[in-house]
């Protein structure tokens, strides 16, 4: 243990605690920026600077260990100076334009400038500008940037995908994407991890709210709304609201004060989906030698493109069933409208997801119709559609509790854990179970613990099959601990569920942000006990997708089934695999 005193109160923690860390102990909270712990401690903005007695230099308190001793001052005279200097100077580089920043409100540098009372700039303003791409679901805004480095060390660290890096030199040192690449030409998953941990509006989602409002006000146009699962337990967070009383009900309420016709439930196109995914699991299990294992989840776009960029030799292995948003817009355009005397062409289809990655799934060619006519037609995250009830002038506490529309509006509660990490793989058990024996498990038979720190895993013995190995992960960095691994053949498993983001999509890059906390474990307990209260645990057993696959789905896994639910991996490209066939093309000419 070390003993020191701060601001005049006696300290004790651990030996090679931080100062800002001991300081925190005692109830001193020293301002900062940059610093993201264990992630980012690099010192970039010299705002959490102290005054340690016998030392003539200001000492960052993030990444110094508290020693033996020391006498520090957190608020002296000289600091505060320090303090305001370092933040004018990021300020000098700083579009100021906050009122029209999509952060504005929940800014680390904005928050700052009010607590330490900057209310004028003596430094000349040079702003860096760069073009903004909008044809890609992640935004870089180079004037926003304080490079205090946290998406480097987010993405090399947490995602392990090296998307961004320091450029320039000397006073033109900023962060832009690695290698001298535009984003569109990398292999971005589009995450979003960095977004929701940059400290500014430098990092954003593309705002698609326009293009729904125009939907939304065309006379002509008939909008239909979808809920991913991980949304209802994070959009109460942006209205300060508790998660017993913003429930989904009242989400269907405020969708449907906003002006949407339809509004439906993406836990029916879970359910939809574990059909298809457990069907295809049972029918490898029982041909076990015509496939090449282990059977991967397709469900999350950011995870498909990891594989394809950084496995692609597995991409036969990913489940060929669409992702729940993919097949509820697939049904909404056919069998919906066709209910509806609807054409498919005057349906416009909306998804509220916890995702980036989901902005860039649907716009893939193979999630178009024959016609050329997508299944979805916008994204908004879960900050977004928070915005746009802040625009509308919905009060959500006002609001009555409202159902969910039919067909497409019933769930389970194997539908509503697709939003946390190991939900699809226990979905998906659950349901194979009962096609593979014709009976039905316990649902809370498949638990998976974790054997290592990366990833949960879990043996489970089905009659007539025998065991089963599945394992589930989440954050990319781990997902490749995990592919390095069966890769080398140290680990062996049939089924396998990957989540691009840490928690799952309850972590998800489109979720509310609030600086210093880690929501996707506690969102995704919420899950898992509206699972556990749920009167159907079993997916198949949702009344409405019965009903879907007897009127006109047909069959899992065959004729309409089959092409409305089930796409091509390898149908497109990404980036880097484009760029090399070109590069070869090149070389041949």
């Amino acid at each position: 243990m070390v003993n020191a005193t701060i601001d005049g109160l006696s300290v004790c923690v651990e030996n090679g605690t931080s100062i800002l860390d001991a300081a925190k102990s005692v109830g001193i909270l020293i301002p900062h920026l940059c610093y993201l712990k264990e992630i980012n401690e690099i010192a970039a903005c010299r705002v959490c600077v102290v005054e340690v007695e016998g030392t003539d230099r200001l000492v960052p308190a993030c990444n110094n260990e508290l020693l033996e001793g020391m006498v520090i001052r957190t608020n002296s005279p000289r600091v505060r100076q320090a303090r305001r200097t370092n933040l004018r100077l990021i300020l000098s580089q700083h579009d100021t334009s906050c009122t029209t920043c999509i952060r504005n409100g929940n800014c680390m540098l904005q928050k700052l400038s009010n607590d330490l009372n900057i209310h004028y700039q003596p430094y000349r303003v040079r702003i860096e500008r760069t073009e903004i791409d909008m044809d890609v679901p992640l935004i870089r805004e180079a004037s926003k940037c304080i490079k205090c480095m946290r998406c480097i060390q987010i993405c090399d660290k947490i995602q392990n995908m090296k998307i961004w890096d320091v450029a320039g030199t000397g006073s033109r040192t900023t962060v832009d994407v690695s290698y001298n690449r535009k984003l569109k030409d990398t292999d971005c998953t589009y995450c979003g991890q960095c977004v929701t941990h940059c400290p500014t509006g430098a990092l954003t989602a593309r705002d698609d709210t326009n293009e729904v409002f125009h939907a939304l006000a065309d006379p002509e146009i008939t909008t239909v709304v979808q809920i991913a699962p991980a949304v209802r337990v994070a959009w109460a967070e942006a209205f300060q609201l508790s998660p017993e009383f913003a429930t989904i009900g009242r989400l269907v309420a405020a969708l449907r004060h906003v002006g949407f016709d339809y509004v439906f439930d993406t836990d029916f196109s879970a359910d939809l989906t574990i059909v298809e995914e457990s069907h295809e699991l049972a029918k490898k299990l029982t041909h076990r030698n015509q496939y090449r294992w282990p059977m991967f989840t397709s469900c999350c776009p950011a995870w498909v493109r990891f594989l394809k960029s950084q496995y692609p030799s597995y991409i036969d292995c990913l489940s060929t069933a669409k992702s729940p948003q993919q097949m509820f817009g697939a049904v909404a355009k056919s069998y919906f409208a066709e209910q509806k005397g609807i054409d498919p062409k005057k349906l416009f289809v909306v998804s509220i997801m916890p995702c980036i990655a989901k902005k860039q799934e649907c716009e893939l060619p193979t999630m178009k119709d024959t016609h050329g006519v997508p299944s979805v037609d916008a994204v908004l995250t879960t900050r977004e559609i928070c915005r746009v009830f802040r625009s509308e002038h919905i009060v959500p506490v006002n609001l009555k509790e409202e159902s969910f529309d039919s067909p497409l509006g019933t769930s389970t509660g194997a539908g509503v854990i697709f939003g946390a990490t190991g939900g699809v793989m226990v979905a998906a058990l659950r349901s194979a179970y009962c096609f593979l024996t014709g009976s039905k498990p316990d649902p809370d038979a498949f638990p998976l613990v974790y054997k290592t720190h990366l990833w949960k895993e879990g043996t489970f013995s089905i009659p007539k099959i025998g065991k089963i190995h599945v394992a589930a992960v989440s954050g990319l960095s781990n997902t490749r601990g995990l592919m390095e691994a069966i890769d080398k053949g140290d680990v062996s498993y049939d089924f396998v569920e990957v989540m691009a983001c840490p928690g799952g999509c309850a972590g998800g890059g489109g979720q509310p942000i609030h600086e210093g906390l880690e929501l996707a474990e506690k969102r995704g307990e919420c899950l898992w006990q509206m699972d556990s209260a749920m009167p159907l645990r079993f997916s198949h057993e949702n009344p409405e997708v019965q009903a879907l696959y007897r009127k006109y789905l047909g069959q899992p896994l065959k004729g309409k089934a089959h092409d409305l639910l089930h796409t091509n991996h390898n149908a497109w490209k990404m980036p880097s695999q484009i760029l090399k066939e070109n590069e070869q093309k090149s070389k041949e000419y």
